[in-house]
């Protein structure tokens, strides 16, 4: 999935941005209010985790365009500004969770988690052929054993099973997987693709290229 972390403490930022990349994550890392602003009007995204005191614009002030344009995102708010008034005021502008700082990782993953999978609206446990992937856990499984992904490998199968039985776009998976500063091409998916490939073979699932449409995950026939 791709993620926008909107946080001006740079030690922060970049001690956040690794752990969630380790964990198979595209990451766009903005310190200032008003960048931030400006990449939610241009680029998609999975989750926003938001800091509330930032430069350019506050980070309520992002909150509150973001969902004044209608954009749906799951946001999970990171704030040392922990009074009961603020929160109140970030839920009713449409704040999906809240963290205060300090934290510990394992509990922000696991909101990450929590509110990607209730943004995607997919089912605890999919299933293609003898391919299992619990999206809570993010364990895959082929015929009941773990199947060993690179994080990369593991956000393109993510994405295709997000949208299972429908094609996806090469540059769609490309969003998913590489964060705005990756030196990398689109065409960089095709060897993902392919090494998916041939670990799901002989599993039931299959990926098929559809010119002109990109890449659709399914059970073979």
């Amino acid at each position: 999935m791709r993620l926008l972390l909107v946080e001006d403490q740079e030690e922060l930022s970049e001690w956040l941005a690794r752990a969630l990349r380790q964990g198979g994550h595209a990451i766009d890392v903005m310190g200032r209010g008003d960048h931030a602003d400006h990449a939610l009007l241009t680029q998609p995204y999975d989750l926003v985790i938001l800091d509330l005191s930032l430069p350019g614009l506050d980070g309520l002030e992002v909150l509150r365009r973001l969902r004044g344009r209608g954009n749906g995102v799951p946001v999970l708010v990171l704030t040392a500004r922990g009074s009961t008034e603020e929160r109140v005021i970030g839920l009713n502008l449409g704040a999906d969770d809240y963290l205060a700082k300090p934290f510990e990782l394992s509990e922000l993953e696991a909101r990450v988690k929590a509110l990607l999978r209730r943004g995607s609206g997919r089912a605890p446990t999919v299933r293609v052929g003898q391919l299992e992937i619990d999206t809570s856990s993010r364990l895959v499984t082929l015929d009941g054993r773990p199947l060993a992904l690179t994080p990369r490998e593991l956000a393109v199968l993510e994405a295709l099973v997000a949208r299972l039985g429908r094609p996806v776009a090469r540059e769609l998976l490309f969003e998913k997987v590489f964060d705005m500063d990756a030196d990398a091409r689109p065409e960089a998916i095709e060897s993902y693709v392919s090494r998916l490939r041939k670990k799901l073979e002989g599993s039931g699932a299959t990926i098929t290229t559809l010119r002109g449409l990109g890449y659709l995950l399914s059970e073979a026939a």
